[in-house]
């Protein structure tokens, strides 16, 4: 292959006579070598379904089956780009994203389709649907087309649409392939290892953190098509994993799954993700005997922060040793906050290997200011120079001039008894700049009780004087993303606009009443 650094490419040709096992899909086995071929024949009919004069764009609706990763193998192969498309959003949603991304097709399952709207204007291919790839031989040696470069674009992985419409970040195959080999160097993965892939594959963590790294070290990958926290044990002790990968909520959850009494004595050693409490990194890694790694890394790659061995259990590290940039925590206007000030997380060195979202010139301009990548995360900075995560920037609460974390809130009020999971966001109020209101989600068979949930809460000693919220709704599920990620602008542009109870506060700290919209 062509271009001076290692590509994904690169990496599915070393496996090309590799006879160990690749991937274990739902009682079937494939190996290393078969997988490489699977993703050489989906080449082969990406090459002649593409107008090469338009951006070779294919969207990808499918849950974590094997035709996903043999997708993102051919386009590996064949210099097209896998666009991910997310199954929780649906109809004019997902319109708006294969429109927005140029997609010249797109491959989904007979269970996915109706997702999509009937009059969508693009060839839909359906991989349970066999003559899809009839007659098709795989692309091989000089059949390839022209040798996919290290810049050419891999994927394009929505941000999360937590906060807002998602936005297509490109990865480049290089970058791709170098983040997947620095994962598997950091944490020692070898061919021996067994990966356990639950996190969805349109999602750079399961794309990054899970099959490139295994690819690049030829591990086992276990493919689950959903995330399923009742099926984690039982597939670990199946199939002999040894390392995973998370997002959001999903420790959470296992943890809220009845102890089996030996999963300490299971074969995972590490797991690798972001956002998980830490309670609950200390909870699980007692039960599992497990270790957990955590890291910072924007969507876009313009910011990388880790952990060392010194780092404080609730910070998110330093600015990766030897990295080309400036990580600083700043104000609206540029300047660099104090120690423990809440701002917004920037790169003062520009965005690295991020140049724009895809097709988005607005929200690029809105990333790349004045030569500076800005993140949209909060942060704040500790006496020792670690990083704390604060929250996004779209959720900041302004309470009379001074800037508060919606995520040490939210993290001070899932300590409470009884409260499951939180959400806080601001409130727009005339006289204080923002009121705080959270959505609580409560653990099975318990109630919201205001009384206690007061009490408890102004006993917390680290307790901030403005960040009692104002408003508590009581919800039944937090929404979430595919990633277990709570979608806040959901909540957020609600308001009070919901059928579900919400006790208000009339002053600041005082006592909670249901609250009823005046008629």
């Amino acid at each position: 292959m062509s271009g001076d650094l290692h590509t994904v490419a690169h990496l599915l040709l070393e496996r090309s006579e590799d006879e160990r096992p690749g991937l274990i899909f739902e009682g079937h086995t494939l190996l290393w070598h078969e997988l490489v071929t699977e993703a050489a024949v989906r080449a082969r009919f990406l090459d002649r379904a593409l107008d090469r004069r338009r951006p070779a764009h294919v969207g990808v609706l499918l849950e974590n089956v094997p035709d996903h990763i043999h997708l993102l193998g051919a386009a590996a192969l064949c210099g097209a780009t896998v666009v991910g498309l997310n199954p929780t959003r649906r109809g004019a949603e997902l319109a708006r994203d294969i429109a927005h991304t140029d997609c010249q097709l797109v491959v989904t399952s007979s269970d996915l389709r109706p997702l999509l709207p009937d009059d969508l204007d693009v060839p839909v291919h359906l991989v349970d649907e066999p003559q899809w790839l009839y007659g098709l031989s795989p692309l091989r040696g000089n059949d390839l087309p022209a040798a996919p470069k290290a810049d050419h674009t891999l994927a394009l992985l929505f941000t999360s649409g937590s906060t807002s419409a998602p936005k297509a970040v490109p990865r480049s195959s290089a970058t791709a392939a170098s983040a997947g080999e620095k994962i598997a160097t950091g944490f020692g993965l070898t061919a021996d290892d067994v990966a356990y892939c639950q996190m969805p594959l349109f999602h750079g963590n399961a794309l990054l953190a899970c099959w490139i790294a295994s690819l690049s070290v030829g591990a086992t990958i276990v493919l689950r098509r959903r995330f399923s926290a009742s099926g984690f044990v039982d597939d670990i002790r199946r199939h002999g994993c040894t390392f995973f990968t998370y997002v959001g909520r999903s420790i959470q959850y296992v943890l809220a799954q009845p102890a089996q009494g030996d999963e300490a004595t299971l074969s995972l050693r590490m797991g690798f993700g972001t956002e998980a409490s830490v309670a609950d990194r200390t909870a699980f890694e007692e039960r599992f005997g497990c270790r957990l790694m955590e890291s910072y890394g924007s969507s876009e790659s313009a910011i990388v922060i880790v952990r060392t061995p010194d780092t404080p259990a609730e910070a998110l590290g330093v600015p990766r040793p030897g990295d080309d940039s400036d990580i600083a925590i700043v104000d609206a206007d540029g300047n660099a906050c104090a120690v423990g000030e809440v701002g917004e997380l920037v790169n003062r060195n520009g965005g690295g290997p991020f140049t724009g979202y895809y097709n988005n010139p607005e929200a690029t301009a809105e990333r790349l200011r004045n030569g500076w990548f800005w993140s949209g995360d909060l942060a704040w900075k500790d006496a020792d120079g670690f990083f704390h995560f604060a929250g996004r920037s779209d959720d900041r609460i302004r309470v009379d001039g001074e800037n508060l974390s919606p995520e040490l809130i939210a993290r001070l009020l899932e300590r409470l008894s009884g409260i499951a999971a939180a959400a806080v966001y601001p409130m727009a109020d005339p006289a204080t700049g923002d009121l705080v209101m959270a959505a609580v989600e409560m653990e099975p068979g318990v109630e919201f009780d205001p009384q206690r949930f007061h009490a408890e809460l102004h006993a917390q000693p680290d307790l901030g004087t403005k960040w009692p919220p104002t408003w508590i709704r009581v919800v039944d599920a937090l929404p979430l993303t595919a990633n277990n990620k709570i979608r806040v602008s959901e909540l957020r542009s609600e308001g009070l606009e919901t059928n579900d109870p919400i006790w208000h506060a009339a002053s600041r700290g005082g006592l909670y009443q249901l609250w009823a919209p005046a008629s």
